[in-house]
This record gives structure tokens, C-alpha cells and sequence, in this order.
């Protein structure tokens, strides 16, 4: 079992690396888009299109071994990367009020992943997929109508959904068929994740080029940690530790007052390049 926990923490802590090294440079991209050569065709956008892949990746083997929360909670680290790299990449400058609330998002977080119990979850049931369907279809309008508005945030919120939405969709798989690969393929939670994951992409590559990518990248990690979280608890039976269920809601509150400052902070954008 130890060995088990060592791994998928192992692997959603290089999933969080990663996660990190894609926001850089696709907030670099979308700053350096113009008409003539718009985001989808600039070299370091496409880079990290590539890292988040990778990301997902080894977020899907820690997902073997991890409850949702716990591995989505491990990935939390990219908010203070980000913030700290954002700063001397683009010079962006955040106020002191929105450092507590980054210092606030990851005390929280790291609260929520502390909660995470190991007992292997039970065996879902059929309504999981349509409830994941039915979701994935409301975030994919969602992100459609938000992109034709001025604000970032509602985007990084959808983003972080959609992208919590893919590791349920993974966690969903798994616990149903396993690695067993025609067990997966039958399992139409493995087809959902596709779409969750271009939801988060396409969110999230949207409100770059609104905000800062501290912050932005604050309120996907949280809402990709919460929300999905709760969800995989109540939908899947991911296990809390026993007597844990403070901690848990500690954690919680205090990762969501991080958000909300986050998401009132002024709107700055970083220097074009």
C-alpha cells in the first residue's frame, strides 16, 4: 500500500511540474499571438500543449493509485510556481493581498490532500457516465459562450472544471475496468476525458490571453482540486480518512477564500513581448 501511495504522489508531483512549465509558455504564446500569426500557431503555445499532455499523462497513473482530491490537491503546487516564475518571465506584479491568497490556495490544498484516505473505492455505478456526459456537454457550451466575453476569470473557472472534469473521467475508467486495455474501451468514461480535456484547453488558453497567469492559473488549480474533488467523494466513493472530515473542510474554506480574492484582484496584464 505504501509503495502504491509512493507512486501516484510521485507521479502527480512531476504531473504538477509539468503543469507548470505548460502554463509559462502558453501564457507566452498567447502574448506573442497576432492576427497574422494567431496562438494556435506559435511555437512556445504549442510547447506547452505538449507539457500539459505529458502532465495528463502521469496525472492518470497517479489517479491509479490516488483518490481524485488527493491527486488534483498535489497539483495545487502549480499555483505557487507559476506566481513565482510569472513574475520574473512577464514582470507581472501581484498585490500582497493576492500573495496571502496564493499562500492561502496551497495551505488549503495541501490541507484537502492530507484528508485523502487509502481504502480503494467500490465499484461505481452506470449513472457516473451519464452525469459526465451531462456535464461535459454544459462546459463545452459554457466555454463557447464565455470566450466571446471581456473576462478571464469565468474561463479559468470552466477551465479548471473541464480539466478536473478529464481526471474524474480517468478515476471513473479505472475504477470500473482497471488498466485491462479492452476493459477500457469499453468503458465510455475513457471518451469523456478526451472531450473534459479540450474544454480545459480551450478555456484556459482563452483566459491567458485575458489575465495574469498567476492568477489564472490560481483559479483553475483550485476549482480542478475542489469541485472535481467533492464530486469524486459523493459519485465514486473516493475515501477520507476516518475522523478527517475537518481537515477536509478546513482546507476547503480556506482554498476557496484564496479563490475569491483571486478572482476580485484588478486585471493586469503582463508586458507583451
Amino acid at each position: 500500500m505504501l509503495v502504491d501511495v509512493l507512486i501516484g504522489v510521485g507521479a502527480a508531483f512531476v504531473a504538477m511540474l509539468l503543469n507548470s512549465v505548460g502554463a509559462l509558455l502558453q501564457a507566452d504564446g498567447a502574448l506573442r499571438a497576432t492576427r497574422s500569426r494567431p496562438v494556435a500557431v506559435q511555437p512556445r503555445y504549442l510547447a506547452g500543449l505538449g507539457c500539459d499532455g505529458l502532465a495528463w499523462l502521469f496525472s492518470v497513473v497517479a489517479l491509479r493509485f490516488l483518490p481524485v482530491f488527493a491527486v488534483q490537491a498535489v497539483l495545487g503546487g502549480t499555483i505557487a510556481l507559476t506566481a513565482l516564475a510569472g513574475q520574473r518571465m512577464f514582470g507581472t506584479v501581484l498585490r500582497r493581498v493576492d500573495r496571502f491568497a496564493v499562500l492561502a490556495c496551497l495551505a488549503g490544498l495541501v490541507l484537502v490532500a492530507a484528508s485523502a484516505g487509502r481504502t480503494r473505492p467500490p465499484t461505481r455505478s452506470p449513472v457516473v457516465d451519464v452525469v459526465l456526459l451531462v456535464s461535459v456537454l454544459l462546459l463545452g457550451v459554457a466555454v463557447l459562450v464565455l470566450r466571446r466575453g471581456r473576462h478571464a476569470w469565468p474561463l479559468a473557472v470552466v477551465a479548471g472544471l473541464g480539466f478536473g472534469g478529464s481526471a474524474l473521467a480517468v478515476r471513473a475508467a479505472h475504477v470500473q475496468g482497471g488498466l485491462d486495455p479492452s476493459s477500457l474501451l469499453s468503458q465510455p468514461a475513457t471518451y469523456l476525458v478526451l472531450g473534459f480535456f479540450a474544454v480545459g484547453l480551450l478555456g484556459y488558453s482563452s483566459a491567458l490571453s485575458r489575465g495574469q497567469v498567476a492568477s489564472m492559473t490560481a483559479l483553475l488549480t483550485v476549482t480542478e482540486v475542489l469541485v472535481p474533488g467533492l464530486v469524486g467523494i459523493w459519485l465514486l466513493g473516493d475515501p477520507v480518512r476516518p475522523g478527517w472530515w475537518p481537515v477536509l473542510i478546513t482546507g476547503l474554506t480556506v482554498a476557496v477564500a484564496g479563490v475569491v480574492v483571486l478572482a476580485r484582484a484588478p486585471t493586469e496584464r503582463p508586458r507583451r513581448r
